[in-house]
């Protein structure tokens, strides 16, 4: 039987995304209905609806400009927010104390793809060299961005960098937690950020899941999903006296069924929220709200609508965000914990849209309007290509 970890708490967080530049922006549209489903904002051979942010994004600071990416560049938008959060957390522990932990599926290869159409565009191929602008190791990397957000906060503590597909912010959360076990740290601040780019739009299309039109998780003939960008702070501490809400389990698992597709059955997705579950010492029955992965695709969604109903039966509300936001990729654990937070504090979880009419085939409760409750408990879910599925429970109370 696994013994209930310690849980810690989550005291800061931040958000920009597709529905807005700051957390206040992004959940007032959430609460409102609303989508941040567009057009792919740069050109492709097909059509496809994205969850890209609206405007233009701030540029890096002059000293550490060298690192510019569309990922850092978000990261550097949702950051104001959670600054002083993160000042305060330093004044406290010290910088060598923080850690950071970033979770991203494609780093900075947008910076990368930009060179590559300099040089085809090129009428001089044979002594072609990338701009002075390009820097490899600064920009592409996974390790960039982290190294970049470290300065940027003056963060001393030891960069992680996971890389799980679409689990890898929700899968920050573990190893941050593992950190904090560890006393190598007393603070973490996660992050969750992925920009938009060719890789992904184009990759995701050539494998026949990418809709042109906004996604409708759970329904009925659904078109597929709507790849998005977005960067998500959380800052979790070893104690806080005023917590906004606690992590209290994170459920990890690899079922390595298919490079794609998930585990028809869902084996994996089950064993990953029984464990998440396990670890916060709480019986099913105790969770309110279940933040689906729930990508809009045919195959996910039925695969993990089977795992929610053996675990948890079919009345728990299950909402899949990124009907919202798109599918914000490595960003999308962390973007979601923060939803899975806010319905904590506010009472709330957001309508299910594009869900009506429902898959016949999909059991689980999926309600179509907003859902005005106390809620103390929240599941929620990030799965990854490959089976790399992590589970997150977040509760009001340690």
């Amino acid at each position: 039987m696994t013994t209930p970890r310690v849980p810690y708490p989550i005291t800061a967080f931040s958000l920009a995304c597709s529905l807005g530049h700051t957390t206040d922006a992004c959940l007032a549209e959430l609460r409102a209905g609303r989508r941040g489903i567009r057009d792919v904002p740069f050109d492709v051979p097909f059509e496809a609806n994205v969850g890209a942010i609206l405007g233009e994004l701030p540029s890096l600071p002059a000293e550490l400009a060298a690192y510019t990416s569309r990922s850092a560049q978000i990261a550097t938008l949702a950051y104001p927010e959670i600054e002083a959060a993160v000042a305060s957390a330093k004044a406290r522990y010290g910088a060598a104390r923080i850690g950071l932990v970033v979770g991203t599926s494609t780093g900075g290869i947008d910076r990368t793809e930009a060179e590559y159409f300099n040089y085809f565009d090129s009428d001089e191929k044979a002594g072609w060299k990338p701009s002075a602008a390009y820097q490899y190791a600064k920009q592409h990397t996974f390790h960039a961005c982290a190294d970049y957000v470290g300065m940027l906060a003056g963060i001393e503590g030891p960069r992680l960098v996971v890389s799980t597909a679409c689990s890898s912010s929700a899968k920050a959360f573990g190893t941050a937690r593992r950190l904090l076990d560890l006393n190598v740290i007393d603070a973490a601040l996660i992050l969750g950020v992925d920009g938009l780019c060719n890789t992904t739009v184009r990759g995701f299309n050539s494998l026949g899941v990418m809709a042109d039109e906004p996604s409708r998780p759970f329904g009925m003939d659904r078109p597929g999903m709507n790849v998005g960008e977005g960067a998500a702070y959380v800052l979790l501490e070893r104690e806080s006296d005023a917590p906004r809400a606690f992590l209290r389990g994170v459920g990890e698992t690899s079922d390595a069924y298919h490079m794609s597709s998930p585990e028809p059955n869902g084996a994996g997705a089950e064993a990953a929220m029984r464990d998440a579950l396990a670890q916060a010492g709480l019986d099913a029955s105790a969770v309110q709200y279940i933040n689906a992965h729930g990508t809009g695709t045919k195959y996910n969604d039925a695969a993990e609508s089977k795992a929610v109903i053996r675990v948890f039966g079919d009345e728990v509300p299950v909402v899949s965000t990124k009907a919202y936001t798109g599918h914000t990729l490595g960003a999308c654990g962390a973007v979601e914990a923060i939803f899975a937070v806010k319905a904590i504090e506010e009472g709330w979880i957001p309508a299910a849209i594009g869900a009506d009419p429902r898959d016949p085939e999909i059991e689980v409760h999926v309600p179509t309007e907003i859902v005005e409750t106390q809620i103390d408990t929240v599941l929620s879910n990030a799965f990854a290509f490959g089976g790399n599925n992590c589970s997150l429970v977040i509760g009001r109370e340690a």
